[in-house]
């Protein structure tokens, strides 16, 4: 072979090993393909790839032309200065052999090499004086060309490792978003965790037990209760306690949407569907494929939508509007209403065969009304909710519980922090007392049940409590009769009488 044909041979191979270059493929794929294009057309033979693990600064044998190890093979590993590999990391240059028998160094660990044959091994260069690896190989033959075939080898490793740099680089990218996922997980699981979920009363431990055992499964459930009672708050507990936390979880009201849009939104459309659908997109269904769909307000949905809506339940099966392309969903569906279903099935406003479909695990929240004691835990906890998000320190006294006890609330939780929020706001030193609820619009006089009090509950000596509290915690445990309130806190009913009026306490008619 003259020089013009190992020229014409390196050239050849160059435009081979750029090609696969060019390709996106796994790193593995890429090097075990590159060495069969060495082997093929340049004429260099057993050839193999060895990186440098970032962790133990071992080379790892990664690629070898001619061999296919098992994923499950321990990889051969050479330390620096370990064998002919780990001298060429070693030394950061080039290690050209004419036999590679006669060299001491050479251990034989991979059963691979033709004792004979000459050896040719350049380091994969990372940076200035940094080195992610060994590109090594055999040339056919002992012939002149040695080192004109090591600096040809040198070229292909240069181009080596760019794309093993790209790798590296993904795969601590990809490690750090896989980090950041998991702690999000982490972080999400614990805010709807059902540790977290407020409420001792026996209604909502019922419900609690009934999310546990829910979240295990696929079942379908109906969430039912009246507005601002927290029914979304119970579909995303049972999603991220149960074994689809990792796939999506998609929200949608239903009431907020016309059905044309609403088919849309929840089946997708095909590009030129109807005007405007300018490219096609997929809908909720689709977007929560392995996950959950929470749709809330289903009572509200027209009977024609419903008709549509019971087949995708039924048989998991849709069409994008505009297309006639049948697809498969894996999707699990929570619903929510504060409708009576019953009645409007039995008129007719809503299909019998969607009613059971939907209602195969119904969990009943009960109103705020009906579980007052769970009002002093919701209110300091939303208190916090409210405090971390205006970043400051917020305090509710009891005498402010006291009047939160006694509202109906006929808004539900939803009422009780839109009050509280509105209380921290007009509180200018970060205490919500008893006034600052009632300047936020709250009326207890206004309240169609009087719900139990917990002014017999405060100590009227204790130290904490302000002259103003004292008071009206007195006042409470006298039923605002203020003869009484004033015998409990030694005062004549005048001292009393003055009091209420300098401290701007509003009497009540209970």
């Amino acid at each position: 072979m003259d020089h013009a044909e190992l020229l014409e041979i390196e050239l050849a191979t160059l435009f081979g090993v750029s090609r696969v270059l060019s390709q996106p493929c796994p790193l593995r794929e890429t090097l075990a393909r590159i060495l069969q294009v060495l082997h093929d057309r340049g004429e260099l033979l057993r050839g193999t790839v060895s990186l440098v693990d970032p962790d133990s600064g071992a080379l790892l044998v990664s690629a070898i032309h001619g061999q296919h190890a098992s994923p499950d093979d321990e990889p051969v590993r050479y330390l620096p200065g370990e064998g002919l590999i780990g001298m060429v990391l070693e030394r950061g240059e080039k290690v050209v052999l004419p036999r590679i028998a006669d060299e001491p160094r050479f251990l034989n660990r991979l059963r691979l090499y033709d004792r004979d044959l000459p050896f040719i091994g350049v380091p994969i260069r990372a940076g200035p004086g940094q080195y992610s690896g060994v590109l090594a190989a055999q040339p056919p033959c002992r012939d002149q060309w040695l080192q004109e075939r090591a600096r040809f080898l040198e070229m292909v490793a240069n181009l080596i490792a760019r794309s093993v740099q790209t790798a590296r680089d993904a795969e601590r990218e990809r490690g750090a978003l896989t980090a950041e996922r998991d702690s999000l997980r982490r972080a999400v699981r614990g805010r709807h965790g059902f540790d977290s979920m407020v409420g001792h009363s026996q209604p909502m431990q019922r419900v609690f037990e009934q999310v546990r055992q829910v979240a295990k499964w696929n079942t379908t459930v109906l969430v039912r209760g009246e507005s601002g009672t927290g029914k979304e708050l119970i579909a995303c507990a049972i999603h991220y306690n149960s074994p689809r936390a990792g796939g999506p979880l998609l929200k949608l009201n239903c009431a907020a949407l016309p059905d044309n849009l609403l088919e849309s939104e929840l089946f997708g459309h095909e590009k030129g569907a109807f005007t405007g659908a300018i490219n096609p997109r997929k809908g909720r269904f689709e977007q929560a494929h392995g996950g959950t769909l929470f749709l809330d307000e289903i009572g509200d949905i027209s009977p024609t939508f419903q008709a549509k809506l019971l087949r995708v339940l039924q048989e998991g099966e849709l069409e994008r509007v505009g297309s006639s392309q049948t697809l498969r969903v894996d999707v699990r569906i929570i619903a929510a209403t504060n409708r009576d279903l019953e009645t409007a099935v039995e008129a007719g406003e809503f299909r019998e065969d969607l009613y059971y479909r939907l209602n195969v695990m119904p969990i009943f929240m009960p109103a705020l009304r009906e579980r007052p004691e769970d009002i002093p835990d919701l209110a300091r906890f939303l208190v916090d909710k409210i405090a971390r998000q205006q970043g400051r320190m917020l305090t509710i006294t009891d005498s402010a519980i006291c009047s939160l006890m006694r509202h109906p609330w006929p808004g539900n939780v939803r009422e009780l922090e839109n009050c509280l929020e509105r209380s921290a706001i007009m509180s200018a030193n970060g205490v919500i007392a008893q006034d600052v609820i009632e300047l936020s619009g709250l009326n207890p006089r206004g309240a169609s049940a009087v719900l139990p009090s917990m002014g017999s509950k405060l100590d009227l000596d204790d130290p904490d409590l302000d002259e103003r509290e004292r008071v009206i915690a007195a006042l409470e445990q006298a039923g605002w009769v203020q003869a009484k309130a004033a015998r409990l806190l030694g005062m004549t009913p005048r001292q009393i009488a003055y009091r209420i009026q300098i401290l701007d306490i509003k009497m009540r008619r209970l």
